[in-house]
This record gives C-alpha cells, sequence and structure tokens, in this order.
C-alpha cells in the first residue's frame, strides 16, 4: 500500500509491521524513523545491511526470530535495501513475527522494482517514496528553525541557506547546526556570517572534527586540520561544537553511573543519538573520565575567551589544544 510521508501520523503505525521507505531524502527518512519509530524501541532496535543479512540468512532469521522475555519487541532497520531482499521479506511476512516491526531503508527504486512492486500491492504493508524536498519545503524548515531560536532572518539569507542545502534537507539540518552553534548567546545573524558559516560544504564539518578529536582518533584528527583551512568564525564554531559535546559526554556519564552499562546509556539518552554516531560516542565514554571532561569544559571556555583575544593566532591556540587534547596518553 502507498501512502506519501506527510500521511503517516493519519495511520496507527503499529497496525503495520513492515516498512518500505525509498528515496533520496534521506534527511527526511532519519526524522521520520527518529521520531515515530525509535521513540517507541529505546534500546531494542537492530540495524543491518541487506548484503550482512544475504550472507548470512539463517543467522539473520535466528536472531531476529527468537523471542526471549527481555527482548520481546524490536525494531529491524534494513539499510540499502534493494530487490534481492524480497523473497527474505516474504517468508518473514509468512512467519508473521509478533511485536517486531521491519523498516527498509532504500535508495531511488524504480517503478519496475519488484520489492517496490510487492510493497505497493499487498494491502497489509506499508511503501513510502521519499522525494527530494523542494524550496517551498525548506524554506518552511529554515523559518521555523529561525523563530524557535527567536533570531531575525531576512529571505535573502534563506534562498542562500536552500541553495547551499542544494534540495537534501539533511545538507540543510548540516548548516543549521553550524548556525545553532555560532549563535549561542546572539540575538542576531547577518548575510556575512550566513555566507562564511555555511561555506564549510566541501569541508569536513566541525562535528566531525570534534568527534575524532574526543574519540583520541589522533592521526584521524590531524589530517582533517591539515586537510582544511577554517576561517577565524569556524574556530569559533569548532570551540562550541567541542563545548556542546563535552556537556552531552557529562550528561550521558551520569547515566553511566546509573546503568552502569555504556551501550545501554548511550541508547536511554535524550535526545538520541543518530545510530552511526554511537559506537564514536561509546568509543569517547571509554577514552574519558568523567572529571576530566568537566575540567576540559573549563579549558575550553578559556580557549574560546583566547581566541576571541587573539584571532591572529587563534586556529593556531584552537590546532594545538584540539591536537594535544586527541593524543591517547592523554586518559
Amino acid at each position: 500500500m502507498i501512502i506519501k510521508s506527510f500521511e503517516l501520523n493519519k495511520i496507527n503505525l503499529n497496525n503495520y509491521k513492515f516498512y518500505l521507505f525509498f528515496g533520496n531524502n534521506e534527511g527526511l527518512k532519519e526524522e521520520i524513523i527518529k521520531n515515530s519509530f525509535e521513540k517507541n524501541y529505546l534500546e531494542k532496535i537492530h540495524r543491518y545491511e541487506e548484503k550482512e543479512i544475504l550472507d548470512n540468512r539463517n543467522e539473520f532469521f535466528n536472531s531476529v526470530l527468537t523471542k526471549s522475555f527481555f527482548d520481546n519487541q524490536k525494531l529491524i532497520i534494513i539499510n540499502r535495501a534493494t530487490d534481492k531482499i524480497k523473497d527474505i521479506i516474504e517468508e518473514l511476512i509468512e512467519r508473521n513475527p509478533s511485536d517486531i516491526q521491519f523498516i527498509l531503508n532504500s535508495k531511488n527504486l524504480e517503478k519496475k522494482s519488484t520489492v517496490r512492486k510487492f510493497f505497493e500491492k499487498e494491502k497489509t504493508i506499508i511503501c513510502i517514496p521519499f522525494y527530494e524536498d523542494n524550496n517551498q519545503t525548506l524554506n518552511s524548515i529554515i523559518s521555523q528553525f529561525f523563530r524557535n531560536k527567536k533570531i531575525p532572518i531576512s529571505q535573502q539569507l534563506i534562498n542562500i541557506l536552500i541553495e547551499r542545502s542544494r534540495g537534501d534537507r539533511k545538507n540543510l539540518n548540516n548548516e543549521l547546526a553550524k548556525i545553532e552553534n555560532f549563535s549561542l548567546n546572539k540575538n542576531n545573524i547577518n548575510l556575512q556570517q550566513i555566507i562564511k558559516l555555511t561555506n564549510l560544504a566541501d569541508n569536513y564539518s566541525a562535528s566531525e572534527l570534534i568527534d575524532h578529536s574526543l574519540a583520541k582518533n589522533t592521526r584521524k584528527t590531524v589530517t582533517i586540520l591539515n586537510e582544511n583551512n577554517y576561517s577565524d568564525e569556524d574556530n569559533i564554531i569548532i570551540i562550541r561544537t567541542l563545548l556542546a559535546k563535552l556537556k552531552r559526554l557529562v550528561k550521558i556519564y551520569e547515566l553511566v553511573d546509573e546503568k552502569n552499562n555504556i551501550e545501554q546509556a548511550v541508547s536511554l539518552f535524550k535526545p538520541p543519538i543518530f545510530w552511526k554516531d554511537k559506537p564514536l560516542v561509546i568509543q569517547q565514554i571509554r577514552s574519558w573520565g568523567k572529571d576530566k571532561l568537566k575540567s576540559l569544559i573549563y579549558e575550553s571556555n578559556k580557549i574560546e575567551f583566547l581566541i576571541k583575544k587573539n584571532s591572529s593566532v587563534g586556529k593556531s591556540i584552537l590546532t594545538d589544544f584540539i591536537i594535544n587534547n586527541s593524543k591517547k596518553t592523554n586518559n
């Protein structure tokens, strides 16, 4: 059965066990999976690549269909799904596993695709196309973001952000995250700042740099720093991104102390951490003690002050600080 993405809120999601999401709008897919499905399962989410299922079919069925008292509800997400998975889905439907929902996440599927035709034809399973966002949709997302932040923005700035996002709300959300980090404690943001902030499309993002630094991946951290020409504004974004991620790690540590389990703490953390980021966050937690993280927050605030006071050497100050804290000997 075909429905539109905006019609999902009109149906009871629990009435359907199998969903096919296809199309190139990865940003919208991620939002819907996170907001409509993942919140109902917490740590009972299992992700597979189609290839690992095809290579280990029996193991997959045993893992998915084995029911335990502690794990009787599951969300199974199968990424990069193609027509090759169709017979496995048919078998799963025939077995009718209880308390399990399946989401097949596919790129764009042609009309002749057998798995697409199967999901479109059957009334008990859901097929949702995810087409690229148009300018009107992106305009609405941007306007809502700045209204929530209580920061005035002109249509000219909105148009620049739409152009930089290249029709992909995932790109747009990345740009808005940069702006959010930069605009902390600011009441407005101007055209020139927007242009500079969003001119990092071909660079590694500040978030990626900080993630590898906190995970003590020194070689990757140095590579990112060497391959990018960060501006003075970028330096502030990077240090504020570091502060935000440090504060998040301290909060996760509080859950670790409560649950005595790092993986469970990361899975239970709110707002939820995207599945692709969880391994790196777990590595970060294992690389730092809670007291050292708190100390690093204090040090980062001092570094931000030094960067602002000495902008001509701000990049050197920040680079030394990040590299020193990414070294594995600095536990």
